[in-house]
C-alpha cells in the first residue's frame, strides 16, 4: 500500500508539473470567465452563454471594458468581434495589447464608429517605450457590424503583424539594428473597451454621438492566445521554425511569405486611408526613421 500510495502521489505530481508548464508556455482558448476580468462599466459589460460570449455596452453615463487575466510576452492573439451597428458615430471600440507605465509598449486596434451607411475606420498604432505616433488607418472590405470577424495580433522577435480574417493589414518590423526600439521585454495584457470619443472619433469630432441610439453594443467571442505567458518574472516558450501563415503554432518565427505580401499590398492599395509614413506635412524635417528602411511601411 505504501508503494502504491507513493506511485500514485508521483503520478499526481507529474501531471501537476505538466499542467503548470503548459500554463506557462501557452494559453489556449477558454471561457471569458477563465480568461478575462471585467474592469469597468459595471452591468454594461456582460459575460453570456456559459462564458462563450462577452458584450460591452455604452450609454450616456458610461462605457465598459475588460482585460485579460494573463500577461503575454510574444504570441498570436485572436478575437472575433462584431462591432456596434447602425449609427455608431462618436463611439470607439478599442482592442489592444499594452504593458504598464509611462514607457509602456502597446499594439492597437481601434474601431472608429460612423454614421449609418458610412464605413468604419480601423485605426492602428504601435507604441515602443512610451512613444506612439505610428498611426495607420484602413477601411474594411466588409461590414463589421453584420457578423463576427477575426482580428489578430502576431507578435514575435521578428515583427508585429495585424491581421483581419487572416489577411495582414499592417507589419511593424524589428529594426533595432538601426536604433528603432521594438517591444520585446515588457509583458502585455489584452484590453478592450467601448467608450465615447465624439470629440475626435468621427470626422475629427464634427459628428457627435446620437444618444437616442444608445445603448451601443459590441460583441466578442472565440478568444484564443497561442502565446508565451508571463509567469513569476519569466516567460518560457518552445523553439519552432517555420513560416507558414496558416499554422498558429508557428507564430514565433512567423513573417510574411509571398502570398502574405501580396495580400498586404492589396489592403494598402485599396483600403489604407492614412499612413504616417507618407504624411510629409506632419514630419517636415523628414519621415520617421523606420519608414525609410521598412519594406512594409
Amino acid at each position: 500500500m505504501a508503494k502504491s500510495h507513493c506511485t500514485c502521489t508521483c503520478i499526481k505530481m507529474m501531471f501537476l508539473l505538466l499542467f503548470i508548464l503548459s500554463s506557462i508556455m501557452v494559453a489556449n482558448a477558454g471561457t471569458f470567465y477563465e480568461d478575462f476580468n471585467i474592469t469597468w462599466g459595471e452591468h454594461r459589460a456582460m459575460i453570456l452563454d456559459n462564458g462563450k460570449l462577452l458584450t460591452l455596452n455604452l450609454d450616456q453615463i458610461c462605457g465598459s471594458g475588460f482585460q485579460s487575466k494573463r500577461s503575454y510576452l510574444f504570441g498570436w492573439i485572436d478575437m472575433q468581434l462584431k462591432l456596434v451597428s447602425g449609427n455608431s458615430a462618436g463611439t470607439v471600440t478599442a482592442y489592444y495589447l499594452s504593458s504598464e507605465g509611462p514607457n509602456h509598449d502597446e499594439i492597437d486596434f481601434e474601431f472608429l464608429g460612423n454614421l449609418s451607411g458610412d464605413p468604419y475606420i480601423v485605426h492602428t498604432n504601435v507604441f515602443t517605450q512610451g512613444k506612439g505616433d505610428r498611426e495607420q488607418q484602413f477601411y474594411l472590405w466588409f461590414d463589421p457590424t453584420k457578423d463576427f470577424h477575426t482580428y489578430s495580433i502576431v507578435w514575435n522577435l521578428r515583427c508585429i503583424i495585424l491581421l483581419v480574417d487572416n489577411i495582414p493589414i499592417r507589419v511593424f518590423e524589428n529594426q533595432e539594428s538601426i536604433g528603432i526600439p521594438f517591444p520585446k521585454s515588457q509583458p502585455m495584457k489584452l484590453y478592450s473597451s467601448l467608450w465615447n470619443a465624439d470629440q475626435w472619433a468621427t470626422r475629427g469630432g464634427l459628428v457627435k454621438t446620437d444618444w437616442s441610439k444608445a445603448p451601443f453594443t459590441a460583441y466578442y467571442r472565440n478568444f484564443n492566445a497561442n502565446a508565451c505567458v508571463w509567469f513569476r518574472d519569466s516567460s518560457s516558450c518552445s523553439s519552432l521554425s517555420t513560416n507558414t501563415m496558416t499554422n498558429r503554432a508557428n507564430w514565433q518565427t512567423l513573417g510574411l511569405d509571398a502570398n502574405g505580401r501580396r495580400r498586404l499590398r492589396w489592403v494598402q492599395k485599396y483600403y489604407m486611408i492614412y499612413n504616417y509614413c507618407t504624411d510629409f506635412k506632419r514630419f517636415p524635417e523628414g519621415r520617421p526613421k523606420e519608414c525609410r528602411h521598412s519594406r512594409f511601411l
